[in-house]
């Protein structure tokens, strides 16, 4: 999505605006995975995006039928193009072939915003209706946008099938030619990669099978005085993108927490020059993780705020009495005419929906892809099991079913910001009580989708998507019922800064008389506590009274 980031965009950023808006993809190949799936991840941060799960099911359509092309973030539309004699069915950003694509926006040289008729949201979702594989969705995403012309600024696409993963960077031409430049890389089997709203292709080779690119990618640099030099040094990253700290303390930061945890240890620390001043190396566009990566490791990424690293959000005084690992926008402040920033984590507030992408060959055909499904604050959120065969998103899940602006109880978007919501106050004392729930849930989710991939085998297609569908569908419905149970416990619990006891069943504890036994007065940690006494001297020092 539009990215929340310094470059290009301080003065939204400053203002707080409703364009601060940002993504992050991870990938792993299926070499670099402990069961040989492709994974990828996705995080759509806005502060106004509603989460809820896509659904298109597939169709015939007649000669002559066009398809509307509406911008995914303004709603605005942009025009039509030819439909296709059959799309497929889509359940968020996977289709029924287990092709799934995630993207994150980099903005790059304002003079480039494309005009044309295809936007970056459309680009996807087009492209799952048309595609069965990764490289044939490169085709058809470079082929609408020759033929029909960019809409959007620049782009990186995650984009994955059972077999493979691909990186792609997209850019427009400008006004005066509605096309767009761009290079694909496929991601060697056995590494992981990722992107988070800046170009991380820099340069390529011009002679691989696995590197696509645009015919004028280096030509029209060299047109628009982006690049001068040799053709084998040329760096998309550095001709069509921006730099500044926001791109890669803010961006490329992200990417490198992921790679700083999987990596062989120690071997990211020479890149931190890089994350914070643009000094030595850059980071590079994939590394080979120290050990296999499972669906659990990435569903964890995604919640990351550099913990234990030199960028740890719950270790400075912003971090609150509560070591809270957030920080409301702006991004960006000033003291005494100086300009600081906050981190910028993977796991953000203002996030709408993410999810954790697993497709595996060797899977029976109607879970082949699985979409582990999540709204709201992927830190606080429970993973939902939505299958690549999946017919139609849970109602809780559904559009329609609240809004931004509309509290609906049913929703699990409203009942996961019910949950995160409080524990953003007293992070340090709810969080243990939030994981207990979001882990049990989980672990039953895994144990069922375990045990269902046994079960299905030797099924009809038919017969297995109605045994995952009901999978999905209770274990939707059970998530949300149990998180607004589990909100409803942490108002009772954490009431007017207390905290009550609890029995060992996990009950309150109540006096002989069965009133409210007395709470424990939490107070605050050390830290705050010396700040307070360090600001005010002997204002607040206890006396005594003679």
């Amino acid at each position: 999505m539009k990215r929340g980031i310094f470059a290009a965009t301080v003065a939204a950023l400053a203002l707080g605006g409703a364009e601060a808006i940002a993504c992050t993809s991870l990938i792993a190949t299926p070499g670099a995975t402990a069961n040989g799936s492709s994974m990828i991840t996705y995080a759509a941060d806005s502060h106004v995006l509603y989460g809820e799960l896509y659904n298109q099911p597939s169709a015939d359509h007649s000669e002559g039928a066009v398809r509307q092309v509406i911008e995914w973030d303004t709603h605005r539309h942009l025009g039509e193009i030819p439909e296709v004699a059959h799309t497929y069915a889509t359940i968020g950003n996977m289709n029924e072939h287990g092709l799934t694509i995630a993207e994150s926006t980099w903005g790059g040289r304002p003079e480039l915003e494309g005009t044309g008729t295809i936007d970056y949201g459309s680009l996807i979702y087009i492209t799952l209706q048309r595609a069965k594989t990764a490289r044939e969705a490169i085709t058809v995403m470079t082929d609408l946008v020759d033929k029909y012309g960019y809409a959007s600024s620049g782009e990186s696409f995650s984009i994955a099938d059972p077999n493979e993963v691909w990186v792609m960077e997209l850019i427009g031409k400008g006004k005066t030619d509605k096309g767009a430049v761009w290079v694909a890389r496929r991601v060697p089997d056995g590494y992981i990669s990722g992107h988070a709203n800046h170009s991380r292709i820099h340069k390529f080779p011009l002679n691989d099978p696995n590197t696509l690119y645009s015919k004028d990618v280096i030509e029209f640099a060299r047109k628009q005085g982006y690049f001068s030099g040799k053709d084998s040094d040329f760096s998309f990253s550095r001709a069509y993108a921006e730099y500044d700290m926001g791109a890669l303390r803010g961006c490329d930061g992200r990417v490198w927490a992921f790679f700083n945890k999987y990596a062989p240890q120690g071997t990211m620390e020479a890149y931190l020059p890089w994350i914070l001043r643009g000094e030595g190396d850059e980071l590079p566009l994939w590394v080979k993780p120290a050990k296999p990566l499972t669906a659990t490791d990435l569903k964890w990424m995604m919640r990351d705020h550099f913990e234990d690293t030199p960028l740890d959000m719950t270790k400075d005084v912003g971090a609150g009495a509560f070591a809270v690992p957030y920080r409301w926008r702006p991004l960006t402040y000033k003291v005494d005419g100086v300009e600081y920033t906050h981190e910028r984590a993977i796991a953000t507030q203002q996030t709408g929906f993410s999810f954790v992408a697993e497709m595996n060959k060797n899977r029976h055909d109607a879970m082949k892809g699985i979409l582990w499904f999540g709204t709201d604050d992927a830190n606080t959120c429970v993973y939902l099991p939505v299958f690549n065969s999946t017919p139609a998103a849970p109602y809780q899940l559904q559009h329609g079913n609240g809004d931004m602006l509309t509290l609906s109880w049913d929703s699990n978007f409203w009942v996961n910001n019910y949950v995160a919501n409080q524990a953003y106050n007293r992070y340090s004392q709810m969080i243990p009580d939030i994981r207990k729930v979001q882990k049990g849930l989980e672990d039953g989710i895994d144990e069922a989708v375990a045990k269902a991939e046994k079960e299905i085998l030797g099924k009809t297609y038919a017969d297995a998507q109605s045994s995952l569908a009901a999978i999905t569908n209770h274990w939707t419905a059970k998530a949300t019922g149990d998180y607004k149970a589990l909100g409803d416990f942490l108002l009772v619990k954490f009431m007017d800064g207390n905290i009550k006891k609890q029995n060992e069943d996990g009950t309150f504890m109540r006096t002989a008389e069965g009133d409210c036994a007395s709470p424990v007065f939490g107070g605050y940690d050390d830290r705050y506590y010396r700040s307070i006494s360090n600001e005010q001297g002997d204002r607040l020092k206890v006396v005594e009274i003679k």
